[in-house]
């Protein structure tokens, strides 16, 4: 997963760069407003601490706020250098202390962070929302757009993409808003900032508060590394069904219930949706995507659903049969589906997961991974455990192209108390060129939550973590292969259902035999995984599809529905859930991989109206691997050289007129459907 702004509001805030002011001498006090005398102008991490954020968040406004005013009171008329590009470059120091400050709350929480967060967020909200309602802005880079329209401006390519994604940026986040409603539009961003900061926290107090001591001495948490093990392999069915309803019933209800709060942020991102022209919330994110509307989303999921939902049954009716031979008489729950899964698996396949994972040790996975980016790309990756890190836990690498150093990638892969559950990928700087035309190079963070290496253990992933390495890898990739001038069109900053391609395509590496026999060795012994146990893992990779494709389409689908919704009205999230997931026929052995409650992709991380991108983009993914499947050459150096030029482009030219520079044509799903064996 990508990460993005959490909300329109602060758009204009966290995309944006430029050269800080002076600093006086009271401010080299902390480290935000002085120098960081840190190699590649790395965070300084050890001098920051949380007293410094607050007033650098309030000078980085202040600038910013500076910075506008100068552009709107230029006496000048109004040209591509004195506006677009000088709001292109301002705000560097709130880019700064943003970059650190969020991604920092999300694996370094702490009681002090989440007090900086609730006093920052509105404010951040209000800073965005006085740039993107600034009349005498919105006109000076009205004027310059209206001479590209007109054809008296002769701008290059880059320049005019960029002054076209400048304008419809500040329409979609309100420029166009009239005065009388302008009051009201700023409450619903706010209330909207705050609402899904909550949101976040009460889902990561309430992962927190359990766990459950086992008679063997373990522990099973609500982490997926310890739980959905042990959900697969517990023979004691009660205690599944009660480790079970741990994890499905977070914040339902309780202290950190959050169905109050979806409630009333659905209804008031309809609402905004509305002051901005738009029917629905849908409508207007992805009035700026791939898909273009809603009903376009639904036709696509739906074209997978049927075939999906089809197979599903059939597994039902084999776990089914299972758990009767078990205990007679007894109905299949969905705290039944990964142990029987996972015990038919075993059978059919001859395939344990305890017998591959000696294969997967965490550091042979992460090899693989550079592997791949070297063959295709030419990249090496050198750990510096002299850089400033946030956390001893957070590894650091610097990523050369031959002598050049194009970027330096944290990896940090375990989990601790203070982090949010998942994986994502994010970064502290993004790639850009300054005004004086020097390559700024990005600073990447990769964020998992791997089971921990013991006394006489590494850290041991099944399959499915490893391709999550490698698919949070691939966002890395983006990231550090940008070649854009301008930082809000550099790397990730591309439509929400075209940033996963470049994530899910590094999963066929991983998976494919070829490159597995390179990187997935034992632990213990160093040897490389037999070719018996590849087949196994060959054999079993269409299986359970039915399962996987079901929960993920029903979690996209549900996101469409509730952002689909036209009408206020009071929304009970469970009663909503169910009543809809009943009308498109999910079976009740299976529920939406996210229930409402801890739904952090559509209520918190910025995939609302948008999950369905993992599916979107997996069409194109599976399209795109098979161009180097159809080649002979996984690594082929033609194919590589274009996919390349895809990733270094962000979002500087239309990503579909980019696909199919690469592909030479339109994506077709049969390459998908194949690969789910559903065709």
């Amino acid at each position: 997963m990508q990460r993005t702004c959490k909300t329109i509001a602060t758009i204009a805030v966290l995309a944006s760069l430029a050269l800080t002011g002076c600093k006086d001498k009271k401010n080299m006090e902390n480290p935000f407003l002085s120098p960081w005398n840190t190699p590649y102008e790395i965070p300084d991490f050890g001098r920051i601490k949380t007293e410094h954020y607050m007033p650098a968040f309030r000078e980085g406004m202040a600038q910013q706020k500076a910075e506008i005013e100068a552009i709107v009171n230029n006496p000048e008329a109004p040209t591509f250098e004195n506006t677009i590009l000088a709001y292109e470059y301002s705000g560097r120091l709130l880019k700064e202390v943003s970059g650190v400050f969020f991604n920092l709350s999300e694996c370094e929480n702490s009681p002090e962070m989440e007090a900086i967060e609730e006093e920052v967020t509105p404010l951040l909200s209000a800073h965005g929302d006085d740039i993107a309602l600034n009349a005498g802005l919105f006109a000076r880079i009205k004027a310059v757009y209206d001479q590209l329209q007109s054809g008296s401006l002769d701008l290059k390519a880059e320049q005019a993409r960029l002054l076209e994604e400048t304008y419809k940026g500040f329409v979609r986040s309100g420029a166009n808003v009239p005065e009388e409603k302008q009051a009201r539009f700023r409450e619903l961003n706010e209330k909207i900032a705050s609402l899904t900061m909550r949101f976040a926290q009460n889902v990561l107090k309430a992962t927190n508060a359990y766990s459950k001591e086992l008679e063997d001495g373990t522990k099973v948490t609500l982490d997926m590394p310890t739980w959905e093990p042990f959900m697969q392999t517990c023979p004691d069915r009660k205690l599944r069904e009660e480790v079970w309803h741990a994890f499905t019933d977070r914040c339902k209800e309780g202290e950190y219930d959050n169905t109050k709060i979806i409630d009333t942020l659905v209804n008031l991102r309809l609402e905004r949706a509305n002051i901005l022209g738009f029917p629905t919330h849908a409508d207007w994110v992805l009035d700026d995507c791939l898909a273009k509307n809603p009903a376009n989303v639904h036709k696509c999921l739906m074209d997978i659903w049927t075939p999906a939902l089809k197979l599903a049954k059939q597994e039902r009716d084999l776990y089914q049969a299972m758990l009767e031979k078990d205990e007679p008489g007894a109905k299949l729950q969905p705290w039944d589906w990964r142990y029987y899964s996972e015990k038919l698996r075993a059978e059919r396949y001859a395939l344990d997961d305890a017998e591959v994972r000696p294969y997967f040790s965490l550091d042979s996975v992460r090899k693989g991974a550079f592997m791949v980016a070297n063959k295709l790309y030419g990249l090496t990756f050198t750990e510096r455990t002299d850089l400033p890190s946030y956390d001893k836990e957070a590894r650091a690498f610097e990523v050369k192209d031959g002598d050049n150093v194009i970027g330096i990638l944290y990896m940090d892969f375990h989990p601790r108390a203070s982090k949010r559950s998942g994986a994502w990928m994010t970064e502290f700087r993004g790639q850009y060129r300054d005004l004086d035309g020097n390559n700024i190079i990005p600073i990447i963070q990769v964020v998992c939550n791997f089971t921990k290496p013991t006394a006489d253990k590494p850290s041991l992933l099944n399959f499915d973590e490893s391709e999550t390495l490698f698919h949070e890898f691939g966002h890395a990739l983006h990231g550090l292969l940008s070649k854009c001038t301008y930082p809000s069109l550099a790397g990730t900053n591309v439509p929400r259902d075209f940033v996963e391609l470049p994530s899910q395509i590094m999963e066929n590496w991983c998976r494919h035999p070829q490159v597995m026999k390179t990187y997935a060795k034992h632990y213990q012994t160093g040897e490389a995984i037999p070719d018996e146990l590849i087949k196994k893992i060959e054999a079993a990779a269409t299986y359970g599809q039915g399962f996987i494709t079901t929960e993920l389409l029903a979690a996209s689908l549900l996101d469409m529905e509730y952002h689909s919704i036209k009408d206020n009205k009071y929304i009970d999230p469970l009663a909503f859930e169910e009543q809809y997931l009943n009308s498109i026929g999910l079976i009740p052995e299976i529920i939406s991989r996210y229930r409402s409650p801890y739904f952090q992709h559509i209520f918190t991380t910025g995939y609302d109206a948008g999950y369905y991108s993992y599916t979107w983009t997996a069409i194109l993914d599976a399209d795109a691997f098979e161009a180097f499947a159809e080649s002979g050459d996984l690594f082929n150096p033609e194919l590589a050289a274009k996919f390349r030029h895809l990733l270094e482009s962000g979002n500087t030219v239309e990503p579909m007129d980019l696909y199919r520079a690469f592909r030479g044509k339109d994506p077709s799903p049969k390459a998908l459907l194949k690969r789910k064996g559903m065709l």
